[in-house]
């Protein structure tokens, strides 16, 4: 009986022991990632606190999952759009048990460790989506055996894709697409992963691409020595034509469909279906004419891609062009969908890109647009070639001064009035004269199944890192004065010449985004260093002054402070009044005193202005 009660004792110590252990490694997995990560919005200072690690504290960390609530043995680690900077953590490695870290949306950077598979043995999810994180992917990845779900889209690796990740036979989800990667791509067992895993890179080919270079020829080869070694002519001429068919036949069908497009191939069978057109400028369209135009909705036709959707180059019969926008995940009733497209299509002003018709093909929503010349302000102010002009300081000023009215009368004068939660410079389009025009208007609530109705302003996940306004991440929702921080930030852009996050011309050792650096130049009254050189000097100083104040005011943290877009208008307006960028007749009604929404946005001129 003695030795049974030993023996039981020493099997309770021994998983006493084993647990202890466990606990305490997961704690200090935990303690080494809030030290790596910078954490401006404060979301880990508030949350994680190592006061109390008792059996099941860490479990009610922000982020954090654990197996059983009453034990400190860590499940999954997320923490998507916190706003955290630095490195990928590498204490991770003490979360022995973790099947699930979710890191995206976040402003991480450096390299993804060699040894990954090391740190992560059981992740069945893997999610660095939209950080900064680059070099090479490692190939340490394809020894994680139970990756069910890896995204590394939205960052800056480069080189080519291990093709050892082909064998991860469990993955289900996988995309790189936005990066800068170059070479073939691996063969996945899956079926389900497509080529928009792989869109908007350098030079990507392989299966469900374009055919890589130097690998068409060789199944032909065989045929082709043995037709000159036979020496048979007539043989040797058909070969060649064979070949010369294969080969160009198969490059033709790649090119028509460099994407792989299921989904464009799943509602080839609905091209009879009409496109409901608002404007007769374009009249009797058919999906099949959407489908022409794009040429299938083919890779090489996108010319622009966001949380709203992907933004299709649509090429018409006579000549004409217009844009096509593949909704992104509209979980909306087809009932409410066109009852929402209805208020969208009657809605027409000078500064918005009109919307010409929609079309619903099973799943899918096509919204159609008119062309815009000149494309995105974003391209215009942070181009690709760098022996690109700059624009001129008039152009950049014309600019914001109609961008500010349009998103003035979505706030004022629209009926229904209309958040646009997406504000950036990618939204901004430009006519061939250089006319802003808003995108996106009214697509946020699209994205948002909760809502029910337009006019309403509610909880949204839109709008990237370097937009969104500080509140919004405490509130979780969207207002007037969200869209006017998101709008300061565009503003600031234009007068700098900087992009919103990862600041060239600021210090190195300054990681914050462009608003919080003009605050920081601000408290050392260092504001001229953030003018954009090319605009110094040309004898607009006394506007550029002018307009920064503007901006500034638009940026301040606290929402109450900041002007309401109708002043935004007001004041650009008044400096570029020497220009008549605005008809002498224009109207702009003023916000309802009655209106709830707007009872903190009474006019009142901004101080300092």
């Amino acid at each position: 009986m003695a030795f049974w009660r030993v023996l039981i004792g020493l099997v309770i110590l021994f998983t006493c022991c084993c647990v202890s252990q466990a606990t305490l490694t997961d704690i200090e997995c935990l303690k080494s990632i809030k030290k790596s990560f910078q954490d401006p919005l404060g979301y880990l200072a508030s949350s994680w606190n190592f006061d109390n690690v008792s059996e099941g504290n860490i479990c009610k960390f922000a982020g954090v999952e654990c197996w059983h609530p009453d034990e400190n043995r860590v499940l999954n680690i997320k923490l998507p759009d916190m706003g955290l900077r630095g490195q990928f953590p590498l204490g991770i490695i003490n979360c022995s048990s973790l099947t699930g870290l979710d890191l995206s949306n976040n402003n991480l950077s450096g390299t993804i460790p060699s040894d990954i598979s090391d740190r992560l043995n059981f992740v069945t999810t893997l999610d660095l989506s939209s950080n900064n994180f680059s070099g090479e992917i490692p190939s340490g990845l394809a020894k994680c055996t139970y990756l069910n779900v890896l995204r590394l889209n939205n960052n800056r690796f480069n080189g080519t894709i291990p093709l050892e990740l082909g064998g991860l036979d469990r993955l289900k989800e996988f995309s790189v697409a936005n990066n800068l990667l170059t070479g073939p791509v691996p063969s996945f067992q899956k079926s389900t992963i497509t080529a928009e895993a792989y869109v908007n890179n350098q030079g990507l080919c392989g299966k469900l691409l374009s055919v890589c270079p130097g690998t068409r020829k060789k199944p032909h080869v065989g045929v082709i020595v043995g037709a000159a070694i036979g020496g048979i002519t007539i043989t040797a001429l058909i070969v060649g034509v064979i070949l010369y068919y294969l080969l160009h036949g198969a490059v033709k069908k790649k090119e028509d469909d460099p994407e792989g497009n299921r989904w464009a191939k799943s509602i080839k069978g609905t091209k009879g279906i009409k496109v409901s057109m608002f404007k007769k400028t374009v009249s009797k369209m058919r999906l099949s004419d959407l489908m022409e135009a794009t040429d299938n909705f083919s890779n090489k036709n996108i010319i622009g891609t966001g949380r709203t959707g992907t933004m299709y180059l649509g090429l018409l019969p006579d000549g004409c062009s217009l844009m096509v926008k593949r909704l992104q995940d509209s979980r909306h009733l087809e009932k409410e969908f066109v009852s929402e497209m209805k208020i969208l299509g009657s809605i027409e002003y000078r500064n918005l890109v009109p919307l010409l018709g929609f079309c619903m093909a099973k799943k899918e929503r096509l919204l159609v647009y008119k062309f815009m010349e000149n494309g995105t302000l974003y391209d215009k102010i942070h181009p690709v070639e760098p022996d690109v002009k700059s624009l001129e300081w008039p152009l950049r000023l014309k600019v914001a001064i109609g961008a500010a009215r349009g998103l003035a009368w979505l706030h004022h004068s629209c009926n229904p009035r209309i958040l646009h939660r997406n504000i950036s410079s990618k939204c901004i389009l430009l006519d061939g004269e250089f006319e802003p025009k808003l995108s996106d208007f009214g697509l946020a609530r699209l994205m948002n199944p909760i809502d029910t109705h337009l006019s309403t302003f509610v909880n949204g996940e839109f709008g990237d890192l370097g937009y969104v306004a500080p509140e919004y991440p405490r509130t979780l929702v969207a207002t007037p004065k969200g869209d006017v921080y998101s709008f300061g930030v565009v503003l600031l852009e234009l007068i700098t010449g900087e992009k919103p996050t990862h600041l060239a011309n600021a210090p190195d050792n300054f990681k914050g985004s462009l608003a919080e650096w003009i605050e920081h130049l601000s408290q050392n009254s260092a504001l001229q260093a953030a003018f954009d050189k090319s605009l110094v000097g040309n004898g607009f100083d006394s506007e550029l002054n002018q307009f920064l104040k503007v901006a500034c005011k638009c940026v301040l943290p606290t929402p109450k402070n900041r002007p309401t877009m109708f002043e935004v208008y007001q004041l650009l307006r008044a400096i570029g009044e020497k220009y008549q960028f605005t008809a002498d007749n224009e109207i702009m009604l003023l916000p309802d005193s009655n209106d709830a929404e707007f009872q903190d946005e009474l006019i009142v001129a901004p101080e300092g202005v």
